[in-house]
C-alpha cells in the first residue's frame, strides 16, 4: 500500500519497513506490487462498478494526456466518473478515431451508458461517438472538464518519484493499479466536513484491511 498510495520509491519503502523491524530488499517490494497490486485493484474496481450501475443518472468525463517514453510520445486516456474517480486508463501510441473508439467501447462495456459525457474539444472523440451512436450526449463544458484535467495529477506526482516510465506496458499496468487504490484510500478534503471525512477515511481503511486480509 505504501508504494502505490504515496509517491515513494522502492528503496524508500524498504527503509520505512526497516524502521519497523522488517528486513526486506527493494526487489521484494517490486514483487509484492506486481503480484498483489492488480488483485487488490481489480476487487476495488469490481465493487465500484457495482455501485455505479445503481446510479440512474451518471456523468462521465473523458480526457487524455501525453507521456514521453524513450523519446516517443504516448497518449494516456482516462475515464472519470461524476465524483472525480478514475475508472479506467488506456495508453496508446496514436491519437486518432480508432484509438478513441476502442477506448470508448471498452469503457461503455464495463461501466454502461452514461447520461452525459463530458469531453475536450478533440475531434477523435466526436468521430468515435458518432460511430457508437451517442453523440447527442456529448458536452464540451470548459469548467466541467476541469475535474478530468486534474485527475492525472496524483499519477503525475507518482510518476516523477519513479523517474518516469520506460515502457508503455509498465505505464498501463501501474496506472490501472494506482487509479483504483488511490481513489479508494484518498478523499477530497473540500467535499466533506471534518466529521464525515473521518468516518469516510475509517470506512476506506477498514475496507482495505478486509481486502488485504482476504
Amino acid at each position: 500500500m505504501l508504494y502505490v498510495r504515496f509517491p515513494l520509491s522502492l528503496r524508500n519503502v524498504q527503509d520505512l519497513l526497516h524502521e519497523r523491524g522488517n528486513e526486506i530488499s527493494h526487489e521484494a517490494v517490486r514483487f509484492w506490487r506486481n503480484r498483489l497490486g492488480p488483485m487488490f485493484a481489480a476487487e476495488i474496481h469490481r465493487k465500484r462498478v457495482q455501485e455505479m450501475r445503481t446510479i440512474l443518472r451518471l456523468a462521465m468525463a473523458l480526457g487524455r494526456g501525453i507521456r514521453e517514453i524513450e523519446g516517443e510520445a504516448h497518449y494516456f486516456w482516462r475515464v472519470v466518473d461524476h465524483e472525480g474517480e478514475v475508472l479506467k486508463s488506456y495508453v496508446t501510441k496514436h491519437r486518432d478515431r480508432k484509438a478513441a473508439l476502442k477506448f470508448l467501447r471498452c469503457s461503455m462495456k464495463r461501466h454502461g451508458q452514461p447520461e452525459v459525457i463530458v469531453t475536450e474539444k478533440l475531434r477523435p472523440y466526436g468521430a468515435a461517438m458518432k460511430v457508437i451512436g451517442n453523440a447527442s450526449r456529448k458536452e464540451t463544458d470548459r469548467w466541467r472538464s476541469k475535474r478530468n484535467e486534474n485527475s492525472h495529477l496524483p499519477l503525475r506526482r507518482r510518476e516523477l518519484a519513479m523517474l518516469l516510465f520506460r515502457r508503455m506496458l509498465c505505464l498501463q499496468k501501474f496506472a490501472a493499479v494506482h487509479s483504483s487504490i488511490h481513489s479508494h484510500l484518498n478523499q477530497e478534503l473540500a467535499l466533506y466536513s471534518r466529521g464525515n471525512l473521518k468516518l469516510t477515511r475509517t470506512a476506506a481503511l477498514a475496507g482495505w484491511r478486509q481486502l488485504s486480509s482476504g
